[in-house]
């Protein structure tokens, strides 16, 4: 079939298997351009199909020839119905692999539910032994306690009394608007903390260590955002945000749990990108649209790759404990939150509208970006060519 971008609001309802293939074929190119990476051997990866999770699998792998298992949750193809560009991401990344030798498996299911922490335990002891690295890159709405039975739904939305309202723009029209925003309630922040916390992080460095599955040294890094001042509002200081001060909160837990097999666990705190996510936060696409000029023109712009890439050679895995801020995170949006930078988009914020976005701004750069993520807009791949949406995963367990 010819697969053509289908647009609904925020989300693209196809992707394009060659697309994607070719995005997973540029990102390995990046990493074995960078040289070796004296890192992880046997990794784990929560949140494996797309974005840092992704990036995360294809640093391990082509970088330190890493052994990786990956987790996610994705819509298989249906005959003329793509998949989610993840199980496309997940089918080139293995396929790659396996042509340079590389163990790679994956598990696609509830990453929240214990039938899945279960299954992906049992494949480590049989295939791995035990693992050196835990990435958890788990992004997503909705969680169904295992626990409870309880399903949790998350909010995008500030906390205190105020209504928020803010700038934003429409990345599909150019369109600068004003937004508002009605504050949480406790029962949605609560949600919240449920669906994007720590807790299930814990519980799986919990199951991964009672079953003897983690090396001595392992190291297990999830990821946060913090973000300026002109988001903090809907974003840091709003049910997200609450979310990820318990997210980080637990790192200090689990690295009190693996002292006696001298693991660490860190928070690593990244840059703000084009992603599925990111897309639908009010106020953050104007944001990212204005921070990619800035960053771009001062040569210091990175994707999702570029910033793993960095995470790993630079933090990680240099034979010294890991730079942290002073609650402990590592800060690999040291770049971005520069103050040069921010003050110029801060800047070019007061001055945002429909008329000046496509001069100040980079929504061109926004939108390729965001096609990015479902295989549109990709250079070298022809759309007007007969495609096979059937692809299968060959590592699938």
């Amino acid at each position: 079939m010819i697969i053509e971008p289908r647009m609904r609001g925020f989300i693209c309802l196809t992707a394009h298997p060659k697309g994607c293939e070719q995005n997973v074929i540029n990102q390995i190119n990046y990493v074995k351009s960078k040289g070796p990476i004296d890192g992880p051997k046997k990794v784990l990866v929560i949140g494996a199909s797309t974005g840092f999770g992704l990036a995360s699998r294809i640093t391990s792998a082509f970088g330190s020839d890493a052994a990786t298992v990956g987790v996610f949750f994705e819509k298989p193809p249906a005959p003329g119905k793509t998949a989610s560009p993840g199980w496309y991401n997940s089918a080139a990344f293995e396929n790659q692999a396996l042509k340079a030798g590389l163990y790679a498996k994956s598990i696609n299911g509830d990453a929240f539910s214990d039938e899945v922490k279960q299954k992906t335990l049992d494949l480590i002891e049989k295939d791995l032994g035990q693992i050196d690295l835990v990435i958890y890159s788990l992004a997503s709405p909705k969680r169904m306690h295992p626990k409870t039975g309880v399903l949790h739904s998350s909010v995008l939305k500030p906390i205190g009394e105020d209504i928020f309202t803010n700038k934003t723009v429409d990345f599909h029209t150019g369109v600068v608007s004003e937004i508002s925003i009605v504050p949480a309630n406790e029962e949605e922040i609560e949600n919240t903390i449920a669906v994007m916390g720590g807790e299930d992080w814990e519980m799986w460095m919990d199951a991964l260590k009672s079953r003897g599955l983690l090396a001595t040294g392992a190291k297990t890094v999830a990821y946060s955002y913090i973000g300026p001042s002109v988001t903090e509002a809907v974003y840091r200081k709003g049910t997200i945000g609450r979310a990820k001060d318990h997210l980080e909160a637990t790192a200090f837990t689990i690295n009190d749990k693996l002292k006696d097999i001298d693991g660490r666990a860190f928070v690593s705190v990244n840059k703000a990108l084009v992603t599925q996510a990111s897309s639908a936060i009010p106020v953050i696409p104007l944001y990212i649209s204005l921070l990619y000029k800035v960053m771009k023109e001062k040569g210091i712009h990175e994707g999702c790759i570029e910033q793993m890439e960095r995470l790993f050679t630079e933090r990680l895995y240099t034979g010294h404990e890991p730079k942290t801020d002073e609650q402990g995170r590592i800060r690999i949006d040291d770049w971005e939150m520069r103050s040069d930078v921010q003050d110029k988009v801060f800047t070019l914020w007061a001055e945002a509208t429909d008329e000046t976005l496509p001069l100040i701004g980079d929504l061109p750069g926004y939108k390729k970006d965001f096609l990015n993520l479902f295989g549109f807009d990709m250079a070298g791949v022809d759309y007007q060519k007969e495609v096979d949406e059937m692809v299968e995963i060959p590592g699938l367990v």
